[in-house]
């Protein structure tokens, strides 16, 4: 299969500037290649990736068609989707195209806007015309409109947990809009939970949240943790003495 020529970015998108981030987002400079599914597809920068790979801010990470798990360096998790493209950065990754799942204390960008988080899970998502939309299934994200790189001025517009924001190209707010039930139940049973094995380091809290606020979505299983083996000794062996 033919894979689409990588688009280079301005530099002012390379290295985006950390302000009104938590410390541990701005640490996140790195991260390592936890998984792999569907094939070999995944690249940082051109070249095929691996597994325990690690990759370093301004370098890019792009699926084809697989999927994998990155462990940022701060203790966040985040997925990527088939054809997505990411760019590591010293105040957040900056998503390109494409979809990523995000778990953990780990801000990202697009190209006109930031997202601010303090531990939470949500999914981002930018389409080929630079459109984005933000779905925050547990916690809460602020969202700062960005111009060439840097923050407008304009007040961050918070996503609470449970909601939807959707943004055009030059970052203007299109709508707000309330999860169902149903989408929920698209995104965990979806490419972005199912058939990984590793676990995500906020789960817990996005299990509580859908019980109590989402009632009747059925959870992803979790992956199978296998029972140790003990092997059982050896009794000694006797010898029974002859009587006659």
């Amino acid at each position: 299969m033919a894979r689409r020529p990588l688009r280079l970015l301005p530099s002012y998108l390379l290295l985006l500037t950390p302000v009104a981030i938590a410390p541990a987002a701005r640490a996140a400079e790195s991260a390592v290649i936890q998984e792999i599914l569907d094939g070999n597809q995944l690249y940082v920068d051109s070249r095929q990736a691996k597994v325990k790979q690690k990759a370093t801010a301004p370098q890019q990470v792009s699926t084809e068609n697989a999927r994998g798990q990155l462990g940022f360096a701060g203790g966040a998790v985040g997925r990527i989707n088939r054809f997505s493209r990411m760019r590591l950065g010293q105040g957040c990754f900056l998503l390109d195209r494409g979809q990523v799942l995000v778990s953990g204390r780990q801000s990202g960008c697009t190209r006109s806007a930031r997202l601010s988080v303090r531990g939470t899970n949500f999914v981002l998502e930018v389409d080929d015309t630079g459109a984005s939309q933000l779905s925050v299934l547990e916690g809460e994200v602020a969202v700062e409109p960005l111009k060439d790189g840097e923050p407008t001025g304009k007040p961050p517009t918070t996503v609470q947990a449970g909601q939807r924001l959707r943004l055009s190209p030059e970052g203007v707010i299109l709508a707000l809009l309330g999860l169902t039930s149903g989408d929920y139940t698209d995104i965990l049973q979806g490419p972005l939970f199912v058939g990984f094995r590793l676990p995500l380091p906020n789960y817990g809290a996005l299990e509580s949240y859908i019980r109590a606020k989402v009632p009747g979505v059925a959870l992803p299983s979790l992956p199978a943790v296998p029972t140790p083996v003990v092997p059982t000794p050896a009794l000694p062996r006797f010898s029974v003495p002859r009587l006659f």
